[in-house]
C-alpha cells in the first residue's frame, strides 16, 4: 500500500503490532464482512482489531467480564444494555466500561443528530458511539400494482387513511398485511407500530416522557395513540391481506409480514428499511425501485405539526479498556470514514451525517438513509429498547394478545405499567 494512500489515517496514531480484541453478534460477522472495512486502517496504523464472534448468553457475557476476560470492545444492541453494564459495575464492582475518549465524543457531536448522543450515555456521560443504525418508520408496497390500480404515495396521514379506505372500497386487496411471530420476541413489530403513533402523533416531549415512565401506558395520551392505531393496524377492513384476518398476524412470522404486497392481496406494510434483504427471498428477480416491484416511502406524522418523524434502531460501540491503540480503533470506528467505507462496500446504513448519500448503493438504501440524517427530523430511538426489559416483554406479551385474541385496550395498558420495576425511573433529559 503506497505512503500517499495512509493520508486519510494521518490523525490515528500507529502502534505497529498491538492487538484490538472485538466481539460483535453472530449476525454482524455473518453479514458483510467487518474485517474488510477496517483493513487499511491497520495498514497504516499497524493496529490490528481482531473480530470474535459473541454466540454466548448474556448471563455468559456477564461471567466473562467477572472473570477479567472482558473483550476491548464490544457491541451493545439497546442503549439500556450500556446503561446496566455502567449500573452493573457500580453496584458490585465487575469490570468497568470505559468513558469515550475525547475523540469519539467529537466525532459523535459532530456528526449525528445529538439524540444519539444521548442514547449511547449513561448519567451524562457517553460511553458508547454508534455503530450503525435503521429506519423504521417505512411503509413498503408495490409501485407496479400501485400503478394499475392507480393510487399514489400518500404524503399524510389524512392521505394514507383516504388511500386505506379506497383500496377496501375498490376490493382489489386490503391495504395493509404483517406478521408479529418471532419466536421469544413475538409481538415486537407491534410495539413498533404503537411507537410510530405515539411519536407521529404526541411528539417527541410525550414520547420521552412515555419512554422514561413518567407517561404511563394507561395515560389519556397513550390510550389516544392505541385508539389510532386500533384504527390503522387493528382495523379488520385493513387487514392482514391476503393471508386472513387481523388475528393471522399474530401467526405470521415478522419475516412473512410484507409477501403478499408482491401478488398485489395486500397494498402497505409497515416495517423497517433492513426488509430489503426479504424480498430477493420471496421472488429472485423482484426489483426494488420507484418503478419496479417494490420500495418504500416514509410513514408519515399522524399529526401534521410534528416534523417528519422518524423511529429508529441502531448498536454502539463500548471499550472494556483505554489502553492507547484501543482508544485509536474506538475513534475509527466511530468516523466518518469508516461509515463510509462500510456504506460503499456493503450499503450498510448510517445515520451519521457526514456520510454522502451518493456512496449508497441503492435508492432505497439512500431514502433510508435521507429519513435518518435529514435536518429538523423528529428523530427518537426505539421506545421498547430504551424501556426496562421486563417492559419491553411485557408489552409484546400483551400487544400480541390484543391481536391473536382481542385482549380490551384497557386492558392491555394496564398490564403492561404492571411490569414497570418498582419505583419508576425519573425521567429521562429530552436531546
Amino acid at each position: 500500500m503506497p505512503a500517499s494512500a495512509c493520508e486519510a489515517f494521518a490523525e490515528y496514531p500507529s502502534a505497529p503490532g498491538t492487538t484490538v480484541t472485538f466481539l460483535v453478534s453472530e449476525l454482524a460477522q455473518t453479514d458483510p464482512p467487518l474485517e474488510s472495512t477496517w483493513s487499511d486502517f491497520t495498514r497504516c496504523t499497524g493496529i490490528r482489531i481482531v473480530n470474535e464472534v459473541d454466540r454466548s448468553t448474556s448471563a455468559d457475557f456477564l461471567a466473562r467480564i467477572d472473570a477479567g476476560r472482558a473483550p476491548d470492545l464490544t457491541v451493545v444492541t439497546q442503549p439500556g444494555g450500556i446503561a446496566d453494564l455502567v449500573h452493573r459495575q457500580q453496584e458490585i464492582g465487575a469490570h468497568p466500561v470505559m468513558p469515550a475518549p475525547p475523540a469519539v465524543a467529537a466525532n459523535v457531536d459532530r456528526d449525528w443528530n445529538p439524540a444519539w448522543r444521548s442514547y449511547g450515555s449513561v448519567d451524562g456521560v457517553l460511553y458508547g458511539a454508534p455503530f450503525d443504525s435503521v429506519a423504521k418508520s417505512m411503509v413498503w408496497y408495490s409501485p407496479r400494482h400501485f400503478a394499475a390500480a392507480g393510487y399514489s404515495v400518500p404524503t399524510t396521514w389524512d392521505e394514507l387513511i383516504a388511500l386505506s379506505d379506497r383500496i377496501v372500497a375498490d376490493g382489489k386487496g386490503k391495504p395493509w398485511c404483517g406478521g408479529l411471530e418471532s419466536e421469544d420476541a413475538t409481538g415486537w413489530p407491534a410495539t413498533d407500530w404503537l411507537e410510530e403513533v405515539v411519536l407521529g402523533s404526541l411528539g417527541p416531549h410525550v414520547y420521552d416522557r412515555w419512554v422514561s415512565g413518567e407517561v404511563k401506558f394507561d395515560s389519556p395520551e397513550i390510550r389516544s395513540a392505541m385508539r389510532v392505531l386500533d384504527g390503522w393496524m387493528h382495523n379488520p377492513a385493513y387487514v392482514n391481506g391476503g393471508v386472513g384476518d387481523v388475528a393471522s398476524m399474530a401467526r405470521t412470522r415478522f419475516q412473512d409480514g410484507g409477501r403478499t404486497v408482491l401478488d398485489g392481496t395486500c397494498f402497505m406494510f409497515p416495517f423497517a428499511g433492513f426488509y430489503i434483504w426479504q424480498w430477493n427471498l420471496f421472488k429472485k428477480d423482484a426489483t426494488i425501485d420507484p418503478d419496479g416491484d417494490v420500495y418504500a416511502f416514509a410513514l408519515p406524522a399522524v399529526d401534521p405539526s410534528v416534523p417528519r418523524p422518524v423511529l429508529g434502531g441502531g448498536d454502539f460501540v463500548i471499550a472494556y479498556s483505554d489502553r492507547p491503540e484501543v482508544q485509536t480503533a474506538q475513534a475509527y470506528l466511530s468516523s466518518t470514514h469508516w461509515a463510509t467505507v462500510r456504506a460503499k462496500r456493503w450499503g450498510v446504513t448510517s445515520a451519521n451525517t457526514g456520510v454522502p448519500l451518493d456512496v449508497y448503493p441503492d435508492p432505497l438504501t439512500r431514502l433510508s438513509v435521507e429519513m435518518l440524517t435529514a435536518p429538523g427530523s423528529t428523530f427518537r430511538f426505539d421506545g421498547m429498547d430504551l424501556m426496562p426489559q421486563v417492559v419491553q416483554e411485557e408489552a409484546w406479551r400483551q400487544l400480541t394478545a390484543w391481536f391473536a385474541e382481542g385482549k380490551p385496550s384497557r386492558a392491555v395498558l394496564q398490564a403492561i405499567d404492571a411490569a414497570w420495576p418498582s419505583p419508576s425511573p425519573s425521567p429521562a433529559p429530552s436531546p
